[in-house]
């Protein structure tokens, strides 16, 4: 046995939140949120995580997206991050402007949805970078 398996077996390893046995609330193998944040390192390691699902979904569901440039991809994978590829998905009209290059409409279709409700400032940003096809 290691030290890494004897711990394991002693607290647990869960990737749900939990209140442990003196009401901590607790992660992982043991991690005490309440007593420590999460370090950079673990939080840089599960954005790197989240990106690439996200791009592993939008690869399987809309593969012609790696062909756009680096700032409208960005937009996809953003949009996606933030309310799932299915979600996504739910952009029909932006997707099919998106697909043709038409940006203009790609992005007042980003502006007339649910989302610029939700995320006005973000997703207005996200409708310039479509149209502009720059950094925004």
């Amino acid at each position: 046995m290691t030290l890494r398996e004897q711990l394991i077996r002693e607290e647990g390893h869960r990737g749900d939140p939990y209140r442990d046995s003196r009401g901590f609330l607790t992660i992982g193998v043991g991690w005490n949120l309440d007593a420590h944040n999460l370090p950079d390192e673990v939080i840089d390691l599960m954005l790197t995580i989240s990106i690439a699902r996200v791009q592993t979904g939008l690869r399987a569901r809309i593969p012609w997206y790696l062909g756009l440039d680096e700032p409208r991809r960005a937009v996809l994978e953003s949009m996606a991050f933030q309310m799932g590829v299915g979600g996504l998905m739910s952009f029909r009209k932006m997707l099919a402007a998106v697909q043709v290059g038409n940006w203009r409409e790609a992005g007042a279709e980003i502006l007339d949805s649910n989302l610029r409700t939700q995320t006005p400032e973000r997703t207005g940003r996200y409708a310039e970078q479509m149209i502009t096809g720059e950094w925004v």
